[in-house]
């Protein structure tokens, strides 16, 4: 008798908690949603990040609030997301760095692999080779044939060990059999200053950061690192058309929720991202900042995430980079 009156009562609790929860999906968004951006404000990320969000705010009626948590290359502002509610409340905007850190770094409070629902890849972006006016060179073979001329002589400049944009220059290397010294920076800036000046003779750069570089006449783009060539420069060529073969390495930025947020409520930011995507006003701001949307489904974000994992921490291996503390 007791067994079944605890049984009864089980039943009757989980029920109650069933209807509880549906209630809450149903009724998804009944207050403020926060992104968090693992970055500083005024960078890329973050401004992307407040674009999306103040469409998403539009359409779904409720405040989405932008919260900046820097700090330890991204790595912050994931784990506490990854600790936060699966309620459809907290999401993180992020970009491929994430699929390097497992790789690059020797210990993180998080697993970025099981912690995460890679929720939707909102925008891809292509980065680009560019070159100090102070190098002889205006062209990728002309840079090519001189390296291998200099083995060890020539630099490259990197915003940072382990990100993206220097582990593009390495499978750079591997690819065209060259030997470039990395000289590393703390940001963009310094970077491109040492640029101006010739203490540094290239570097791989987002299409965003390089194209007022260009446009200005500081650096010369040798390449770019997508398929495709960018939209916005339609002069600089592909560096796969240059003879890299197959060379396609590009940046994104997307959304992920803490494993087991609801999929209805998964499904809902995916449509709505849609939506914000494909209006008139998104396309043209995105388009100004060189980037080209996505609106990927969960399952299509989840094939990006492995390839690019299993492709960085190839990249990290093969070049003996450090693990990083």
């Amino acid at each position: 008798m007791r067994l079944r009156l605890a049984a009864a009562l089980a039943a009757v609790a989980f029920s109650t908690f069933a209807s509880q929860a549906l209630a809450q999906t149903a009724n998804w968004p009944a207050r403020p949603i926060k992104w968090v951006v693992a970055f500083a404000p005024g960078g890329a990320t973050d401004v992307v990040a407040r674009l999306m969000a103040a469409k998403y705010q539009e359409l779904l009626k409720q405040p989405v609030l932008v919260e900046n948590r820097a700090g330890a290359g991204g790595n912050t502002g994931a784990d506490a997301v990854a600790k936060s509610p699966p309620d459809g409340y907290t999401f993180l905007f992020a970009v491929n760095g994430l699929a390097i850190s497992p790789s690059i770094y020797a210990k993180l409070p998080f697993d970025a692999d099981a912690d995460f629902i890679r929720v939707t890849n909102f925008v891809s972006l292509a980065n680009v080779l560019i070159s100090s006016n102070k190098l002889e060179v205006k062209t990728l073979p002309e840079l090519v044939a001189l390296a291998k001329a200099r083995p060890g002589v020539l630099n490259y400049g990197s915003s940072g060990i382990g990100n993206s944009l220097h582990l593009t220059m390495e499978v750079f290397k591997r690819e065209t059999g060259t030997d470039i010294v990395m000289v590393p920076f703390r940001g963009d800036a310094p970077l491109l200053q040492a640029m101006l000046t010739g203490d540094v003779q290239l570097a791989v750069v987002p299409a965003p950061a390089a194209r007022p570089q260009m446009e200005s006449g500081n650096v010369r783009a040798l390449g770019v690192s997508t398929l495709q060539r960018v939209p916005t420069m339609p002069e600089v060529p592909t560096l796969a058309e240059q003879g890299v073969k197959d060379f396609d390495l590009q940046g994104w930025m997307g959304l992920f929720a803490p494993r087991g947020t609801p999929g209805e409520i998964v499904d809902r930011v995916v449509a709505e991202g849609r939506r914000a995507l494909e209006s008139a006003d998104m396309k043209s701001r995105l388009a100004a900042l060189d980037l080209v949307p996505v609106g990927s489904s969960p399952e299509d974000f989840e094939k990006v995430w492995r390839a690019d994992r299993e492709r960085f921490a190839r990249v990290v291996k093969d070049a003996n980079i450090p693990r990083q503390e």
